[in-house]
This record gives C-alpha cells, structure tokens and sequence, in this order.
C-alpha cells in the first residue's frame, strides 16, 4: 500500500511538473506542482527505515527534521493555491506574507533540533522524550502550524463546495471534511505535546487512535481531491469500451456497404497504429464508421425498393433490411440501373446519434446473424 501511494505520488508529481513547463507563468498550478513535490519528497523520510540513510549520513535526527520541514512546505503551497486561484493582489499580498511565516516556523523548528543532541531524535512522536523544552518545542510548533494551514485550506474548501456544482462539490465536501479533520488531529496532537511536556502521560491506545484519525483523514483529503477527475475517467473510460464495442459491431454493415461503395471510405485522421487505442483515436474511427455507414445506405437505397412500394422502404425491420442490402449488393454487380430515387433508410424513432447507432446495430447484427 505504501509503495503504491508513493508511485501515484511520483505520477502525479511528473504530470504537473510537464504542465507546469508548459504553463510556467500558471501561480495556481505551480503552487499545486511544488505542493505534491514536497509531499513526494517528504514521505519516504516519514516510512519505517526511510530516513536511515540520510541520518547515517548528517546525523540522527537529520531526517526528522527535513520531512517536517517539507511538511510545512506541502502545507504552504496548499494554501497558495487557493491564494493565486483568488488572482487579486490582497491574495498576492497574503502569499506573501505566509511565506514569512512558514519560513518562521521553519527556522524556529530548526534552531530548537539544533540545541539538543541528534539523537534525542531516533524515536517516533509516541516515543519521543517531551519533558525535553527543544523536543516539545519542535513538535509543539510544528503541529499548531499544521493545525492553522489545514484549517484555513478546510475552511476555504468548504466556500468552493457551497459554490459548485456536482460531482466536483462532493469531492471538494470530501476533501473539506479531510483537511478539517487533519486540522483537529493536530490539534489533539499539540495537547498530548503540552501534556507530556508538564509532566503527565498520554496513553498509547490514545496516541494511536489519533494516528489511525489523522491517516483516515489524509485518505478522505485525498479521495476528495481526486474524486471529480476519477469520477470523469471512469465514465470516458466507459464511453471508450461502449463506442469500440459499437464500432465493431457495425463492422458487417460497413464491409458490406464499403465494398459496394470504396469511395465512401474517409481517409484516416492519424495512420498511427497506437491510435487504434487513444481515446480520441476510437472517438473518430467510431463517428467515422457510422457516417460511411449512412453514406452507403443513401447510396444503395434506390436498389432496395420492390415494384409498387413507397416509403415503405423507410421503415423495414433491420432482418428485413439486411436481406434487401444483401439482395442490392448483387444487383449493384450487374449493374442494374436503379428505378428510384435515394431514400435514407434504417431511421430511428428517436432524432438522436445514440438512437441513430442502435437502429444500425441492429441491421448490422442481422447481416451477421444471416451470414
């Protein structure tokens, strides 16, 4: 589970920084860029063992440090995110100010790790000695900063929510409720901090139900933020599969009518043969096939009609239909001349494209079945 969230991290990460190249004047984008950087760079150093290598290498402790201090980061460029999309100089001004704040925050957790021995540093938030004026300090401030960045994003995100509308207001619900919880986590945090710091004790079931809390939060953060763009993904995603269904099952319909009619055919937008897969690829092969399929009927139709029928013509069962285009397709190669004029045949009751590619499925699924 770890690896996974780290790998869609990284994915993530690699995205924005392409889109960021191409939109290196974008605030709002550059802030969720450097936000999801930070993020990526600070979650090996919270994982069990993650931070070993960098504190062999500086010293104990060292790792600690860095991972709360991008923590701090990711927080910031959260809330620069919703300042830059206000686009207003106020909201300039007060990214501005944030980062005097943060970089406080930053060199006061700093100068706190820096007066105590590293190694005051090995154990984890449960273990660590608060009665320690340093260690409380950095873990004190630390969390209250958290709790005042992720409060503040909450509150901003519950304003977008009430202003939008669905599917994106659920994720943006979801994701309001994770940063407000984040923000209560952190602050229970900061009051087993000042109590451990007085002297008293926390118990462990209560430290761990807080920790189980916070990732339960960051889970629902998550899910919220994702929840819009996974949402549309699944249903392109079902649209694809319906529209390559739907394209091959009008492939015995187009072979009979492009054999008959191999001006009919439209040249391909793109030769590649990975386009066969691209969404946009099956997109246009699917609206390509359906106009070749209308164009060869409007063709073939004045083959169809029987002496003494009318618009009868317009309105045969799609067995029936499948037989008469079976039946022109012969008459076309002995070159009969047709009695009539075109017609447009295999119509829909219902004036729509969806309606229009049923109606010619059915057809074309009458032409295989009599094969």
């Amino acid at each position: 589970m770890t690896e996974l969230i780290l790998l869609g991290l990284a994915a993530a990460v690699a995205w924005k920084l392409y889109q960021w190249s191409r939109a290196p004047q974008d605030a709002p984008l550059r802030s969720v860029t450097l936000c999801l950087l930070t993020a990526l760079l600070s979650y090996p150093l919270a994982m069990p063992g993650g931070g070993s290598g960098v504190d062999t290498v500086a010293g104990h402790g060292t790792a600690k440090l860095v991972q709360n201090v991008l923590l701090l980061l990711t927080v910031y460029f959260l809330m620069c995110f919703y300042l830059y999309s206000a686009d207003g100089p106020a909201a300039r001004r007060r990214a501005r100010g944030e980062a005097v704040v943060v970089a406080l925050v930053a060199v006061a957790i700093v100068v706190a790790a820096e007066t105590v021995p590293h190694d005051v540093f090995a154990g984890s938030f449960s273990t660590a000695d608060m009665t320690i004026p340093q260690i409380a300090f950095f873990y004190g401030v630390t969390g209250l900063y958290l709790m005042y960045a992720l409060g503040v994003t909450g509150r901003w995100t519950r304003q977008y929510a009430r202003m939008s509308q669905r599917p994106h207001a659920t994720g943006l619900w979801m994701a309001a409720v994770g940063l407000s919880a984040m923000a209560v986590a952190c602050a229970v945090r900061a009051v087993f901090v000042a109590v451990r710091w007085s002297g008293g004790t926390v118990r462990q079931p209560l430290m761990a139900g807080v920790a189980v809390f916070l990732v339960v939060s960051i889970l629902l953060f998550v899910s919220g933020v994702t929840y819009a763009g996974a949402r549309a993904r699944v249903t392109s995603a079902r649209l694809w599969l319906r529209r390559r269904r739907d394209h091959r099952r009008l492939a015995p319909l187009w072979q009979l009518l492009t054999d008959a009619y191999p001006e009919n055919v439209l040249r391909p937008a793109s030769p590649a043969l990975w386009d066969r897969w691209r969404a946009h690829g099956v997109h246009r092969r699917y609206h390509r096939r359906i106009v070749e399929c209308r164009d060869g009927l409007v063709d073939i139709s004045p083959y169809l009609a029987h002496e003494g029928e009318g618009t009868e013509v317009l309105y045969l069962p799609p067995a029936v239909l499948a037989d008469r285009l079976r039946q022109a397709v012969t008459t076309i190669g002995m070159d009969a001349r047709p009695a009539r004029q075109a017609v447009p045949l295999a119509m829909p009751q219902a004036d729509d494209r969806d309606a229009d590619v049923r109606h010619l499925s059915a057809v074309s699924d009458a032409l295989r079945l009599s094969a």
